[in-house]
């Protein structure tokens, strides 16, 4: 699988590029967020880690730009200073983040994982098919990995469309964050709150008419969230 990596830092770029050809990846590598752009737009790409804080367009510019054209995962790199971009970062289009300086072994896992969900999403890899799930004018072909509000289909990164399925597949139960967490990262939970807040306040951007008052995702208070059953 090809991953690009994007990082003013020339030797964090080599150093990543170490520790993923050894795990048997192929690792694209540009060094600013406008290049990023043009990799996507070139060549097959099947995760993408992106620093912040890059030159001549940064990597939550480029995220959002790349979302536009692409549905892959992003991994976000950034300082433990940079807490607001990485919130930031969650909110335009990513999909996981890391910290510098990092562990290579949580990088290799958090690349591993993203990629697990990708190719179960049917993103890389063909998943079951005749899968299909309603709740009201909420509708989800897990064949076609697509989604569809009152007949427009609503665009979804792969995280937003595995928490929604997940909740879909179990219309009307409460899951806390913690449960939904560790059903859609697969690995145990550590503080996940911001992380899942922030993609269920996305989905509900995209598939509701009025996020503040949702019809389809809602919260239960001091419990967790559920997809009601319509």
């Amino acid at each position: 699988m090809n991953i690009l990596v994007c990082d003013d830092d020339r030797e964090i770029v080599e150093a990543i590029e170490v520790y993923l050809k050894n795990e048997g990846y192929n690792i694209l590598k540009c060094y600013s967020g406008r290049q990023a752009i043009e990799t996507v737009e070139s060549d097959e790409v099947h995760l993408i880690i992106m620093d912040i804080m890059m030159p001549e367009m940064d990597g939550i510019k480029a995220t959002t730009k790349i979302r536009e054209i692409k549905n892959i995962p992003v991994i976000m790199l950034s300082a433990k200073s940079e807490e607001t971009d990485i919130i930031l970062g969650l909110n335009m289009g990513a999909d996981d983040y890391i910290t510098k300086p990092f562990n290579p072994l949580e990088l290799i896992a958090r690349v591993k994982s993203q990629l697990r969900r990708y190719t179960s999403l049917g993103g890389a890899v063909d998943s079951d098919k005749s899968n299909y799930y309603k709740t009201g004018n909420l509708v989800i072909d897990d064949e076609r990995k697509e989604v569809a509000v009152d007949g427009e289909v609503v665009k979804l990164t792969p995280v937003e469309y595995k928490i929604l399925l997940f909740l879909t597949k179990n219309k009307g139960r409460v899951f806390s964050i913690d449960d939904i967490y560790e059903a859609v990262w697969n690995e145990p939970s550590f503080n996940p709150e911001n992380t899942v807040a922030v993609h269920i306040r996305r989905i509900r951007e995209k598939i509701e008419i009025d996020p503040k008052n949702p019809r389809y995702l809602k919260v239960v208070w001091g419990v967790g969230y559920k997809v009601e059953d319509i």
